[in-house]
């Protein structure tokens, strides 16, 4: 079934925000009570503070060393990118997670590296240079995005809410849902990416009449 979005343009949004209330701000008329409302998750994660400018890092020799294991077009692959990793999880969890995946890619096993470290290695993203004043800043992910969704779907009154990692190489993941919101549809749904964190300032999309369809 082909579902409706539509996207909620808004301003930047910054760590002086609430998330509930951007939302209730740009998008509360287009909200109804059948409705999923989505938040891209780098923008629930600035509104939390956890964005950080990559000269605020100080690379260590682990950081430095790491990083040129990991493809050029992933977020760790740089010096500032992997220490902020490390302040995050730890030296021994991030050491720990790059030895078990190289035997995990020797056994024909992908991913053990991400396994291993958690949430942070899946979630932190990279200086992408395309979201002003944020594009010179390294983004955590965001904190207890389940709770986030909760948030959002008793602040705006609609049927439930997602806080999700979407991008344009069709890969879509959500990290939080409200209750009663199924978390694989919800990716499914947002597969094309209908976000957009960058110029187009559209970092909430409402799928409606999810709960009818």
């Amino acid at each position: 079934m082909k579902y409706e979005i539509v996207p909620v343009p808004t301003r930047i949004l910054t760590e002086h925000d609430d998330i509930c209330e951007a939302i209730l701000e740009y998008g509360k008329n287009q909200i109804g009570p059948n409705d999923v409302v989505c938040v891209a998750e780098s923008v629930v994660a600035i509104t939390q503070g956890k964005a950080i400018r990559h000269q605020n890092i100080k690379p260590g020799i682990v950081a430095k060393t790491l990083c040129h294991f990991f493809p050029a077009v992933g977020s760790i692959s740089g010096w500032y990118t992997m220490q902020a990793l490390i302040d995050a999880e730890g030296t021994q969890n991030v050491l720990k997670g790059f030895v078990l995946g190289v035997l995990g890619k020797l056994r024909g096993k992908a991913g053990v590296f991400y396994e291993t470290v958690g949430y942070q290695g899946r979630l932190i993203d990279d200086v992408t240079g395309t979201m002003p004043p944020y594009d010179k800043h390294i983004v955590y992910g965001p904190e207890n995005p389940k709770k986030v969704a909760e948030d959002i779907t008793e602040a705006c009154d609609c049927y439930g809410a997602a806080v999700a990692d979407v991008n344009d190489l069709k890969r879509s993941a959500v990290l939080g849902v409200s209750k009663g919101v199924d978390a694989d549809k919800v990716a499914s749904i947002l597969i094309d990416n209908p976000f957009g964190n960058g110029s187009q300032k559209t970092p909430i999309c409402i799928i409606k009449n999810y709960r009818k369809a």
